[in-house]
């Protein structure tokens, strides 16, 4: 079997940390390139095609880390001249590639596949060959934990991009199973987690908080219970008046997840095991019907 040819365009310190970890991690025999950019490029560009690298090796899959703002015109550019059809640009800041900067990107190159993981520990399979590979091993954190009361052993089966799940991993072990899930989100902010701390207009929360997210509910998953999540009282929810703004502005169902959906007969549910615990549904509600509970919650 072949190895995929991933070639990378980096800028700043989020995107070193990015190509350093994922080339400790084994990557390293993938990458048939990188380029590297300058970190204090101008936001808006208008001839962006001066940085477009004079030698493009040809790969399969497009890696573009921490780029901010038309630079990032560059990278379709570059996928075209390598042959690559697809492309990954995950998302660490707000203002990085807002959502028309994304729409134009998309729309330069319709025949290659762009995904904008948010943040870049979110990435799952998208249906595409070269990004399914990648997202295998590297995306949203996925664990194995063998625990008697306490934390025995964590495996990890998928790792953030950026490392952080195998120091949470080995963080963890030795815990009290109750106390893991709180601690996996703390060992997060440790490692550092160098996602944004801005608040993300589009999903209203920070995608630092996004990360601690997909973290705790690997270990959620992992464990088959969770111990914190908001919980809808049915006796208040109001199905038929509500426009349910729970689910508007949960952060997590900003960025895919059904961590909000309604019953059959039209009421919130949350999920617990991606619930982030923000807070943020409670606050919406406009009948008082969220609260936050503590209790071993079991997930299926």
């Amino acid at each position: 079997m072949s190895i995929m040819k991933i070639y990378i365009i980096s800028s700043g310190s989020y995107g070193s940390r990015i190509v350093n970890s994922l080339a400790e991690m084994g990557l390293a025999s993938s990458m048939v390139g990188l380029e590297e950019l300058p970190d204090d490029l101008p936001e808006f560009i208008d001839e962006f095609e001066q940085y477009v690298p004079s030698h493009i090796p040809q790969a399969d899959l497009i890696l573009a880390v921490g780029l901010y703002g038309d630079i990032n015109m560059v990278v379709p550019i570059i996928a075209q001249k390598s042959g690559a059809k697809s492309v990954i640009i995950p998302l660490h800041d707000p203002a990085q590639v807002p959502p028309g900067l994304q729409r134009e990107i998309e729309e330069s190159a319709p025949e290659v596949k762009i995904v904008f993981p948010k943040p870049f520990c979110a990435l799952l399979p998208v249906g595409d060959k070269y990004i399914d590979e990648f997202a295998e091993k590297f995306g949203k954190p996925e664990l194995e934990i063998d625990y008697n009361g306490l934390i025995r052993k964590v495996k990890v089966l998928r790792t953030a991009p950026c490392g952080s799940t195998n120091y949470i991993a080995e963080n963890i072990e030795g815990l009290p199973v109750e106390e893991a899930e709180l601690e996996a989100g703390n060992k997060l902010h440790n490692y550092p987690c160098n996602a944004s701390m801005t608040t993300d207009p589009v999903v209203g929360d920070t995608i630092l908080h996004l990360a601690g997210y997909q973290t705790k509910e690997a270990v959620k998953r992992a464990l088959g219970f969770a111990m914190r999540s908001a919980v809808v009282d049915p006796e208040t929810c109001e199905a038929d008046e509500c426009q349910h703004e729970c689910i508007k502005h949960c952060p997590q169902v900003q960025i895919g997840w059904d961590t909000v959906k309604l019953n059959d007969k039209e009421q919130a549910v949350i999920d617990p095991a991606s619930c982030g615990c923000c807070e943020i549904c409670i606050k919406e509600c406009p009948y008082g019907s969220i609260e936050m509970e503590e209790k071993k919650f079991p997930i299926e």
